[in-house]
């Protein structure tokens, strides 16, 4: 956290106070953030301005998706944004689709084993159809060619 000091609060928002001295508000822990940057192996140094302009983009993207999610979920209802909301607006918001595998849908483990048990009937199934369709391939092959 070099050149970093936490300043006061201002408005429910830590204010970061950098190297120049400035106070820039922002709610996310910027030596987070430069950990997960640097972990990129394309980065080897990270400009302040872009950690901030990072961390200020990331805080607003999540604002978006709680108050996106509250507004067309249950939330208004029990005046509460629960994870649901959150995966019901990854699946249905295009938007928000890449978030789908982060946020997935809970269910019960009782229905992933049988969803699990009906994809292996499944594809019991489809090997059969293959192998029927593979014969079919093969005896009208010899069909052609006795018939040659």
């Amino acid at each position: 956290m070099r050149g970093e000091r936490p300043g006061p609060l201002r408005g429910g928002k830590m204010a970061t106070r950098l190297s120049g001295g400035e106070n820039r508000l922002v709610s996310l822990p910027l030596s987070r953030i430069r950990v997960i940057m640097k972990s990129s192996p394309e980065v080897s140094s990270i400009n302040q301005d872009a950690l901030f302009l990072t961390a200020k983009a990331t805080e607003l993207f999540v604002q978006y998706l709680a108050s996106y999610s509250y507004k067309h979920g249950r939330g208004k209802e029990k005046n509460a944004l629960t994870y649901s909301d959150l995966s019901h607006t990854a699946e249905e918001c295009e938007t928000f689709q890449f978030l789908a595998d982060i946020l997935p849908k809970k269910i019960l483990a009782s229905k992933y084993l049988k969803m699990l048990e009906k994809e292996k009937r499944d594809g019991e199934l489809g090997k059969c159809d293959e192998e029927d369709d593979d014969e079919e391939e093969d005896d009208e092959a010899v069909d052609e060619a006795v018939g040659s």
